[in-house]
């Protein structure tokens, strides 16, 4: 069996896979997780696949077949069997059917964050950025190295004599400086991030996959929000031709509609899930890969422009830009792409709202976007 890259570009690429000390189940699983994300939530075509590949890479064997595989998702509330109504009398006799489970969605979520954040190394000081002078108000259970300017109080005596007795040895048993370990602590301002994710038609265009990506940062996101900071809130909005919110168990399901782009839709229901957060720290995350080419007419209709940045819709963009501003909710946007010419209007949105722009492919966006939470979650006085 061989490792698997989803290169996003040129579909799969398969390395040598370096054994690692794995049950059966746990080294499919893997796979399986990758292939649910690629497949949004779809059991069917994710089964599908790992039968492909099981005919060319022998992923399953004697020992352990497929077969096993799913009755060990079942066996361990991965997956359940749902009755369709409709294929039956209220339910009774009709066919069953797969489908995940809330464990199973969970563990998507943790897949996610441990590829896009699960390699980022802490500093010695930590990384949250404060113009606040001084320690944290609120310890958060991890460990550093002493260093000259913390307090003292803060040293945790019990690890920093663990620490003397393996430099020194009980024989010889002092305590200096560099032994001192001083548990780490951060400021309990709570944060309100709206994240915006993009799924017009263009995010699977021209052979490129960026709706996956954005998904999974999504779900990285999510689940690094839960376990590092429970105060803060997170809420998830998608727009295309409309703009609609939708729930965290939503995410692995997530695709690409044949819409178009309305981003101040987007920016408007951002704003107005905001307004009602009672936190003074409020941010948008905004995940796209091009241009805005829709908008709402006051009839209802909408007025749709693919071709160049249309100079009606760009100016309700940018006015709702300076709209954020003025409330003091600063937007980062993260357009996955880098065409020259979208480049003009993600400067004057940023500039009208004196936000933050990233202009990436779509390898590194998880780092960004974990970089920028960190720095913008503690308000700057």
């Amino acid at each position: 069996m061989k490792g698997i890259d989803f290169n996003l570009d040129k579909g799969f690429t398969f390395s040598k896979h370096v054994p690692e000390d794995k049950d059966h189940f746990d080294r499919v699983f893997e796979v399986f997780k990758e292939l649910l994300t690629h497949t949004s939530g779809d059991l069917d075509e994710a089964f599908d696949w790992l039968n492909t590949l099981d005919q060319e890479y022998d992923i399953f064997n004697d020992e352990y077949t497929f077969e096993d595989f799913v009755e060990d998702l079942k066996k361990r509330g991965y997956i359940r069997e749902e009755i369709d109504p409709e294929d039956g009398n209220n339910g009774e006799g009709g066919e069953g059917r797969n489908v995940l489970t809330p464990k199973l969605e969970a563990a998507l979520r943790e897949h996610a964050l441990d590829q896009i954040f699960g390699k980022l190394k802490k500093s010695g000081m930590g990384n949250h950025r404060t113009a606040k002078v001084g320690v944290g108000d609120e310890r958060d259970g991890e460990m550093r190295s002493y260093s000259y300017g913390d307090d003292l109080a803060l040293v945790n005596i019990t690890e920093s004599l663990k620490n003397a007795q393996i430099n020194h040895g009980i024989s010889d048993l002092r305590l200096t400086e560099n032994d001192l370990i001083v548990e780490e602590t951060k400021h309990k301002a709570q944060m309100s991030t709206v994240l915006m994710i993009d799924i017009s038609h263009s995010m699977i265009l021209y052979g490129e996959d960026r709706i996956t990506p954005a998904k999974k940062v999504a779900m990285a996101l999510v689940e690094l929000i839960k376990r590092k900071y429970p105060k803060d809130t997170i809420d998830i909005i998608v727009f295309g031709n409309e703009a609609w919110p939708i729930k965290i168990k939503d995410l692995p399901y997530l695709r690409v509609g044949p819409y178009h782009t309305n981003t101040v839709a987007g920016l408007e229901l951002a704003m107005d899930i905001l307004r009602r957060k009672r936190n003074t720290n409020k941010q948008i995350f905004m995940i796209t890969d091009g241009k805005p080419s829709c908008i709402q007419l006051p009839n209802g209709e909408f007025y749709k422009n693919s071709f160049g940045l249309d100079e009606e819709i760009v100016k309700k963009c940018l006015n709702k830009a300076a709209q954020c501003r003025k409330l003091k909710i600063p937007i980062t946007t993260f357009m996955i792409a880098q065409d020259p010419y979208l480049r003009q209007f993600v400067e004057m949105f940023t500039a009208q709202n004196r936000g933050k722009a990233f202009l990436t492919g779509l390898s590194g966006l998880g780092e960004m976007i974990f970089e920028d939470y960190e720095k913008n979650r503690i308000k700057r006085i």
